[in-house]
């Protein structure tokens, strides 16, 4: 079953194997490069039905670090023409996660410390539905006013035009790990008494209007993801509960797949890690919601992404870390599982 094709509008996927977003912190003013043309390339030849491009930020503050990938602005789009020309060769499907980074943004590359960059450094105010750091020992971001809130929608419209130039035939909006979409869902996070704060209906409105408005110049034809956090595993956060009511609420705007994680809301909170630990949220969401799903976390055995597309549990397997370590584990799994399969490249004939 995990070699099985999906369709999802007008777009085949040959298998049920994606390669999950991963930041490459590997940009310069956010344009793409050999680094990643390398890296999405060679998951394509490995053999995944789906290739996720990383992170992308809808605008320079969205960003992560000063290293994130970017499509703010049109001169951007020519770099990545180039990767999703390669992996459609590899009868794969490229995609894009569309991201802003919130609060959590102006930080260092992991390798380079990861902290707090100030202005000296080339750190910007990161932003936030409400003035509440990630950490206490971060400054106080700030607050998005209602006319931020109209930029930052219009931000992702314009990002997912690009997408389309691009050559991108799937969107994933990331609203999931804390970051800006994220922070609006959560009470932890969200304070506001405007219409974008309080109750659920309002929380979850910004993560509605977005769907709404890139739904609006995405074609019919390709699909659109919600990458969500399931649980902030806190009291008082965002549950499960919140998820699938959410993927209610956004199917009939348009999203045809919630990709489902969980956590990085809050710091220092304990998450029970373990293999397919986030299988289980996946599994709810997809049979209450009645929505396709993700499942993706600590996924790394054939058998074990075989059982998940097996069992009903999740749509799509999406593999992140063991895809670092193996770029071609759907053809090493499918040797595993004793599934014959035709898009071997060519080129690595000899090697089956």
């Amino acid at each position: 079953m995990l070699f099985s094709p999906l369709e999802i509008r007008g777009i085949h996927f040959k298998n049920r194997i994606a390669i999950s977003p991963m930041c490459q912190y590997s940009s310069v003013d956010g344009f793409a490069n050999d680094w990643h043309l390398i890296h999405l390339g060679s998951r394509a030849t490995g053999g995944a039905a789906l290739v996720i491009q990383e992170a992308t930020a809808i605008s320079p503050r969205g960003r992560i670090s000063p290293d994130d990938m970017g499509l703010w602005k049109d001169e951007q789009i020519e770099p990545l023409q180039r990767i999703t020309g390669f992996i459609k060769k590899q009868a794969s499907v490229p995609g894009i996660q569309l991201a802003h980074a919130g609060r959590k943004a102006s930080v260092s590359s992991p390798w380079k410390g990861g902290k707090v960059l100030e202005a000296s450094a080339g750190g910007w105010i990161a932003q936030a539905p409400s003035a509440i750091a990630f950490r206490e020992s971060d400054p106080i971001p700030e607050f998005i006013s209602a006319e931020g809130i109209t930029q930052i929608r219009k931000d992702f419209t314009a990002a997912a035009t690009r997408a389309l130039l691009a050559g991108f035939e799937v969107i994933e909006i990331h609203g999931a790990h804390g970051y800006l979409l994220n922070s609006f869902l959560s009470p932890l996070s969200n304070h506001r008494t405007d219409h974008y704060g309080g109750s659920f209906e309002n929380r979850v409105r910004l993560v509605k209007e977005i769907v709404s408005d890139i739904r609006a110049v995405w074609p019919e034809k390709f699909p659109l993801f919600l990458r969500v956090s399931a649980t902030d595993y806190v009291e008082g956060g965002w549950q499960l509960a919140d998820t699938i009511r959410l993927a209610i609420a956004v199917k009939p705007l348009g999203v045809d797949l919630i990709d489902t994680s969980s956590g990085g809301l809050m710091p220092q909170v304990q998450i029970p890690l373990g293999p397919g630990y986030q299988v289980p949220f996946a599994h709810s969401i997809r049979g209450q919601a009645d929505i396709f799903t993700a499942a993706v976390g600590l996924i790394t055995k054939s058998g074990q992404a075989e059982e998940i597309i097996r069992e009903g549990k999740a749509d799509l397997v999406m593999i992140a870390r063991e895809s670092l370590r193996n770029p071609n584990f759907p053809l090493t799994a499918a040797k595993e599982l004793g599934v014959e399969i035709d898009y071997w490249p060519q080129q690595y004939l000899r090697a089956k």
